[in-house]
Parts: C-alpha cells; structure tokens; sequence
C-alpha cells in the first residue's frame, strides 16, 4: 500500500506535463499557421473580390492567356496549307543545309548539321513515304553542301575543327533477286575519292556541279567550291583533281556558282559588282586555264545572290539595293565590250515600314521561266520575263530558308509529270513544292 500511492502520484504528474506539453505545442502552431497563409493580394481573387494590385492577375490570368495563345497559334498554323506544297521530308535531326537534285530529277540529296547526308528516292513526289540512301560523315564532320555527279554519286563538303574536305560516295549496283517478293535494298555508300582541308580552316559555303560541254570540254562534271574566305577551286568531278583557283580579292565571298555549259564562274561577294571568270578548255577536253574576263557593274549596294540562265548566256543578281537586275554576259569581251543589263524589276517585298528587303537566294527553273526567291522564311514565285509575283508562301518554313533547288526535269506527282521545287531550312525539314501558273 504504502509503494503503490507514490506510483499512483508520479503517474498523475507526468500525466498533466504531458497534457501541457501538448497544448503549449496546439497554441504556437496556431500562430504560425495564421503567418505563412499568403495575404490577400496573392491569392487568386474570387468573384466578389475587388483586387486593387496588378499581382492578382500576375499568378493566374497572364500564364492561362499565354499558354491559350500559343494552341491557338499551333492551330492556325495547322490549318494554313498553301496550294503549291505538296509534301515534306521529314526525319532530320538538324537543320538542313544544302539540297540537291540528280541530273534525272528521280533523287534529292539533303546535306544535313546532324553528320548525315541523305539520297531521297522521289518515285513519286506526292508519295507518303520515300526510300532514302543515308550516308554517315567521317566522325566529327557536319555536312555543309552537296551536289550530284551524276545519278549515283553525290560530292560532299563537311566541316569539322580541323578544316574542310571534300568526299565524293558513289553506289554499288543493287544485287537483283530472282525471288519478286523480296523487298530490294539500297546499296551501301563508298568513298571513292577525298581531300582534305581544301579551303584550310575555311567553310565552303556552296558547292555546285555541271557538265562541262562548252566549246573543247569532253563532257565531264566539274564542280566548284566558294569558301567563306576568298578563294574558289575547281574540281574534276570523277578523279577529284585540282582544275584551278580563283581568288576574288574581295574582302569575303557570299557565294559562287558555275553556268549551266560548264564556261563560265560567276561569285558574289561584299560588294555591288560581280566578277566574272571563263573556263578555258584545251583539246583534249581538260581544262587549260581559268581567267577573270568581265565584271557585272550597275547594283548600288552589296549583291545577295546570283544564278545563271540556263542557256548560260545571262546571269540574274539579286542586291541589298532592293532590284533584281537581268544581265546579257554573251558578248565579245575580248574587244572590251561590257556585259549590258536586260532588265531591272524592284524586288516585291517590304517590311512594315515600307522598306524595300533584299532576297537571300534565287534559283532559276530548268526552262527559264520561273524565278524561285527566299527571303527569310519566305518563299516567292515571280515570272522571269516581268519580274510578276507569281506567288508568295510566306512561312514556308518555321525559320530561315537555306537551300533551294529546282528539279532540273519533271518528276511524277500523281498521275502528273510537274517541275519541283526543293527547300531547306532551320526548322530540319525539307519542302517539295510544285511550279505555279504563268
């Protein structure tokens, strides 16, 4: 009796410390609440409250706007479909940035910054799927510009940290199988000739190939190869010899290209004139020398591009001046008779001050009649022979156009044989669209 009274006491006393324990804990919680509950002015206002402070609508209006705003963009976009794209080649993990087509029309090459250069088989340009031939870039090297040698050959120029090289791949010949429902693959690539660090450190910035047929020329495909320094060389387009060098002493080329005929070298730099050199051929079709014989002088301001006609006697230039000027370039240079201009059309665009804009490319269609242009992401058809807008796509891409080339034969759409126009951009895809109406 007398042990367990003092237990019964103890057990009390620690009975009450614990009961005041627990609400002194009760009451200091309760304050703390009452603190961290937000103020009024940001929380979300209900209907009845009359919020006088802009961070009301900071935490929940701006955001839902915003986010409305966006799906609706991506819906409009999704709906607008211009009349002339006829399809999309999608699967590039970059952006693309040259494209070209075989000397048949029946393959488009995509030089692409993921490493890889792709040969589309376009059996019908309208088809969902196309086969395509990949070709994986030496480690380290990112695509920069293609062209075809002929239809199964395509010559590449990649970039990487220790300069530029060209490659030329060629295909084997499929193996043809007895068994009909075997599916036939495409063959294998193999480098079939390559150099390195052909413009040192420098990018090439276009390359472009043609069949050489003026004058002596045996009918071989030369290529020539604008770096972003000042320099141009001219290739042999199955051996990958060294023809020639041209040096611009500009200050820096923009781009270059070669005429249809394989005579002449055209290239813009800088500046508002555009010099121009002759290939010469010696008898037994290789070429001699290659010689500045004329300069194109009547732009105000730096051209942005240029591109030949495809007789080879005319040569289109596009400049910061706002015009686009014709230029006849068949003329007896040789007795100091100047190039003389055709044509000059303003260029139809303008930005929303009403100043007149520059196109970034042009590319000339296979029967001359079509004059395709890019400025930014858009995409313009005018008519050769009136400077007309044909047409304009004005968010051909979701970003800036940076190649562009026109089939040089019709191709099959459908039921239809159309001329097709190739474009490349940021946005790592690559349009076919069809020719507009005269």
């Amino acid at each position: 009796m007398e042990t367990t009274l003092p237990i019964a006491i103890l057990s009390i006393v620690l009975g009450s410390i614990i009961i005041l324990l627990f609400f002194t804990n009760y009451l200091r919680k309760r304050p703390s609440e009452v603190r961290s509950t937000p103020s009024p002015d940001l929380l979300q206002a209900t209907p009845n409250s009359r919020p006088s402070k802009p961070p009301q609508q900071h935490f929940s209006k701006k955001p839902h706007s915003k986010s409305h705003s966006h799906a609706s963009d991506k819906d409009q976009s999704k709906r607008v479909h211009h009349h002339l794209d006829v399809n999309t080649l999608k699967g590039h993990g970059d952006a693309v940035n040259g494209v070209c087509f075989s000397p048949d029309g029946r393959s488009l090459a995509t030089a692409c910054a993921d490493g890889v250069v792709r040969v589309f088989k376009l059996d019908d340009a309208s088809s969902k799927s196309f086969k395509f031939l990949r070709i994986n870039m030496p480690t380290g090297g990112h695509p920069t510009a293609v062209a075809f040698s002929d239809a199964s050959c395509v010559v590449v120029a990649s970039q990487t940290l220790t300069g530029t090289s060209l490659y030329m791949y060629g295909e084997e010949k499929p193996k043809t199988s007895t068994d009909s429902t075997q599916q036939q693959k495409l063959p294998l690539p193999e480098i079939k000739w390559e150099h390195q660090k052909v413009h040192e450190k420098r990018n090439i910035l276009t390359l472009v190939g043609t069949t050489a047929t003026y004058g002596s020329a045996d009918g071989s495909t030369i290529f020539a190869s604008c770096s972003e320094g000042t320099d141009i060389k001219l290739w042999h387009g199955k051996t990958g010899k060294l023809l020639g060098n041209v040096d611009t002493n500009q200050l820096k080329n923009t781009m270059a290209t070669i005429s249809p005929n394989g005579r002449f070298i055209a290239a813009a730099a800088f500046t508002a004139d555009v010099k121009v050199w002759e290939i010469a051929y010696s008898k037994d079709g290789s070429v001699k020398e290659v010689s500045k014989v004329m300069q194109l002088k009547g732009h105000k301001s730096a051209v942005t591009w240029l591109c030949f006609a495809p007789n080879s006697e005319q040569i289109i230039t596009a400049s910061k001046d706002g015009s686009i000027r014709i230029w006849n370039i068949n003329v007896r240079y040789h007795l100091d008779e100047d190039p003389k201009t055709l044509k000059v059309f303003p260029i139809p665009l303008q930005d929303s001050k009403g100043a007149a804009l520059h196109y970034d490319r042009l590319c000339l269609s296979p029967d001359g009649r079509i004059l395709a242009t890019t400025h930014g992401s858009t995409l313009q058809w005018l008519c050769a022979e009136t400077g007309k807008v044909l047409d304009t796509a004005e968010k051909a891409h979701e970003g800036d156009i940076i190649g562009i080339a026109w089939s040089p034969k019709t191709i099959p759409l459908g039921d239809k044989q159309v001329l097709v126009l190739a474009t490349a951009g940021v946005d790592k895809r690559v349009k076919l669209w069809g020719a507009p109406s005269l």
